[in-house]
């Protein structure tokens, strides 16, 4: 039953993130948002309410391992599995400012999360504070660049401009209580499943957990790089990842601080998340400048299947 309880949970996270994001998209079309801002920001928000979910139910249930290995272990799969199977795949092209701008943003609000944690066994409500107001800036950056080099954001349905006031509302339900539900689930079936496992819940949520909230990202970036088109972008999968830590983790501590209950998750899972995202900057240099290729997947795809090997038997 913690196997299917999981499943379900997924599926629901899945389906509610959809439809939460087809609403966002649609109001901001109703309020007059700028595509490019749109697609920078309220995407952006709301294609972290499955994992905010997750992470705030645990935190509320006092399982704050379910909320860290949630994140920490999503990070590692964007990077890990997405970029590496996607890149075998197909080789990607780095721009310049993955370097100048996202990554190097990356890097510090990681190295953030291992300095509050650390400093105190916990995210505190100032601590989620700071990374919200830090989010924050980052977007009003991300804009001023993104309007002075003139991004145009891909990916957002013009459609949603003439959707009704009445079914966007009905897109919010069925979103909202999707997400709860599956987050409810979730939760649930992980931490049944961990009792089950004898293993922790922190295994459990940097793995499963993990991997499942990474699926959807996978699965289209897969297709996309078998039919040769524009597989993903590598600053969309650092953005979530920023986004993950900032916004997630922000507003789950200033609801409810989480609390570090296993030491793994500073001495070992952290290490590996900033590994991942460390050694993009080598592997966009060496040998060949700005192409992200198949062998560099493979070195990312492997990593990530030691990560888990190591995760079960820690």
């Amino acid at each position: 039953m913690s196997i299917l309880f999981i499943l379900i949970g997924l599926a629901l996270l899945v389906v509610g993130g959809e439809f939460l994001v087809r609403a966002a998209v649609a109001l901001s079309f109703k309020f007059n948002i700028s595509k490019m801002v749109i697609g920078l920001t309220v995407v952006s928000f709301a294609t972290s309410a499955p994992e905010l979910l997750v992470s705030l139910q645990a935190a509320l249930g006092g399982f704050s391992d379910i909320s860290l290995g949630n994140v920490i272990g999503s990070n590692i799969a964007n990077l890990g599995l997405v970029l590496g199977i996607t890149a075998i795949i197909s080789p990607l092209t780095i721009d310049r400012d993955f370097y100048r701008f996202n990554w190097p943003v990356m890097m510090v609000f990681s190295i953030a999360l291992f300095f509050f944690l650390s400093s105190g066994g916990h995210l505190s409500r100032l601590e989620g504070g700071v990374f919200l107001v830090a989010i924050l800036l980052y977007l009003f950056l991300l804009i001023r660049r993104a309007r002075k080099i003139h991004v145009e954001v891909e990916g957002i349905d013009e459609s949603l401009k003439v959707t009704s006031g009445f079914k966007t509302i009905i897109w919010l339900v069925i979103g909202g209580v999707a997400l709860w539900g599956g987050s409810e689930l979730l939760v649930n079936g992980a931490v049944d499943l961990a009792g089950m496992l004898g293993v922790s819940e922190r295994v459990i949520s940097v793995t499963i957990i993990a991997i499942g909230t990474s699926v959807p990202e996978l699965a289209a970036s897969v297709i996309a790089a078998l039919k040769q088109e524009k597989a993903l972008s590598l600053g969309n999968l650092i953005g979530s990842n920023i986004f993950n830590i900032a916004s997630v983790l922000g507003i789950t501590a200033l609801i409810q601080p989480i609390y570090l209950q296993s030491e793994q998750i500073l001495t070992s899972d952290i290490f590996w998340m900033l590994g991942f995202a460390f050694i993009l900057i080598p592997l966009a240099f060496l040998p060949r400048k700005f192409i992200f290729g198949r062998y560099k997947g493979l070195i990312l795809f492997v990593s990530y299947v030691i990560f888990i090997g190591m995760a079960f038997i820690d």
